[in-house]
C-alpha cells in the first residue's frame, strides 16, 4: 500500500515538473491571462466530477467561508497564474521550478511571523539554506547583479509567483477547517477562473482560440488536466493515507524533474551554480521540514 502511494506521489511531482514545461511552450504564442483562464477553465470542469466521484456530491461552502475562498481564488488562481506565465515568457522553465522551489521556504517564515508557529533551529538553519539558494537562482549565478539592479522582470513575476502561493496555503489552512481539500480547490479553482475571465474576455479570449497551435491546445490541455485535476486529485488522496507532512516532503522533487524535463524537450541549459543554488533550496526545505521521529509517533 505504501509503495504505491509513494509511486503515485512520484508521479503527482512528475506531473507538477512539467507545467513549467508546458508553460514555457505556451509563453511565445499565447498571453499570460489567456493561458491561465483557460489552463483553470480546462482545470474547474475537470475537478467537479472529481469531486463528485470522490465525495459523493459537491457541498455548498459555508456562508464563513466565502471571504477565504474568494481570497483563494484571487491568490492561489489569478495572481499566481499571472505571474507564472508572464515569468515564463523570459527566464527558462528550469531556473523558474527552481525559484518557486522557495515556496515552502517562504510559508514557513510568514506562519511564524503571523501565525505563531514555532521555528525550530533545525527550521532556521533551513530557511538560511534556502535563502542561500534562493539568492543563487534568483541571480543565476550573480548575487552582486541584485545590488546593481539587474533584476529582471521574470524574475520579478515567479517572486510573486512564491508570494501568492505563500498567501495562498496560509488563507488555506483556515478553509480547510470546515472544508475537505479537494472541495477547497475545487471552489478556489471555479472562483479564480470567473476571475481570469473577466481580463480574458476584454483581451478578446473568444476570437483567438483558433488561433491557438495544436501543441498550444495539448500544453493547456495537460495543465488543467495533468497539472491540475489529476494532480491536486493524486496529491490529496495521498494526504488523507499517509498525511499532509509526509506527503508534502515530495513536493521537493518537482523542481528536481523540471530541471530534467526543460534540459531533455527544451534543450535549456542550467549554469553548474544555479544547480548548487537549487540543491541548497531543496536542502532547506527537507530540513524546515523535518519532523523527528519521536514527533511523528505522537501524531
Amino acid at each position: 500500500m505504501l509503495v504505491r502511494i509513494y509511486c503515485s506521489l512520484v508521479f503527482t511531482m512528475l506531473l507538477w515538473g512539467g507545467t513549467f514545461i508546458a508553460g514555457r511552450i505556451l509563453a511565445g504564442s499565447v498571453t499570460p491571462v489567456d493561458s491561465a483562464f483557460l489552463r483553470f477553465f480546462i482545470a474547474s470542469t475537470a475537478l467537479i466530477p472529481v469531486v463528485l466521484i470522490t465525495e459523493k456530491k459537491l457541498p455548498f461552502p459555508p456562508v464563513k467561508c466565502w471571504i477565504p475562498l474568494i481570497l483563494l481564488g484571487m491568490t492561489g488562481i489569478f495572481a499566481y497564474n499571472i505571474c507564472f506565465f508572464y515569468g515564463l515568457q523570459h527566464i527558462t522553465a528550469g531556473r523558474a521550478a527552481l525559484i518557486i522551489a522557495s515556496t515552502p521556504l517562504a510559508i514557513t517564515i510568514f506562519a511564524a511571523l503571523f501565525l505563531k508557529e514555532k521555528l525550530t533551529p533545525t527550521k532556521t538553519c533551513g530557511v538560511l539554506f534556502c535563502l542561500t539558494g534562493a539568492i543563487l537562482v534568483i541571480s543565476n549565478g550573480h548575487p552582486a547583479l541584485l545590488f546593481a539592479g539587474c533584476f529582471g522582470p521574470g524574475e520579478k513575476a515567479l517572486l510573486g509567483c512564491v508570494f501568492s502561493w505563500t498567501t495562498y496555503s496560509l488563507v488555506g489552512r483556515q478553509v480547510l477547517k470546515t472544508m475537505s481539500p479537494l472541495t477547497s480547490v475545487c471552489y478556489s479553482s471555479i472562483i479564480g477562473t470567473i476571475l481570469l475571465a473577466i481580463p480574458s474576455v476584454q483581451h478578446g479570449i473568444l476570437f483567438q482560440l483558433t488561433d491557438i497551435s495544436r501543441v498550444g491546445w495539448i500544453s493547456l490541455t495537460y495543465l488543467g488536466i495533468g497539472g491540475t485535476a489529476m494532480g491536486f486529485s493524486l496529491y490529496y488522496q495521498a494526504i488523507h493515507k499517509i498525511g499532509a507532512a509526509r506527503a508534502g516532503i515530495f513536493i521537493n522533487l518537482v523542481p528536481v524533474f523540471s530541471v530534467l524535463l526543460s534540459w531533455l524537450i527544451l534543450g535549456e541549459a542550467i549554469k553548474p551554480i544555479v544547480i548548487a543554488g537549487g540543491l541548497l533550496i531543496l536542502g532547506g526545505v527537507s530540513l524546515t521540514n523535518y519532523t523527528p521521529k519521536k514527533q511523528l509517533a505522537a501524531k
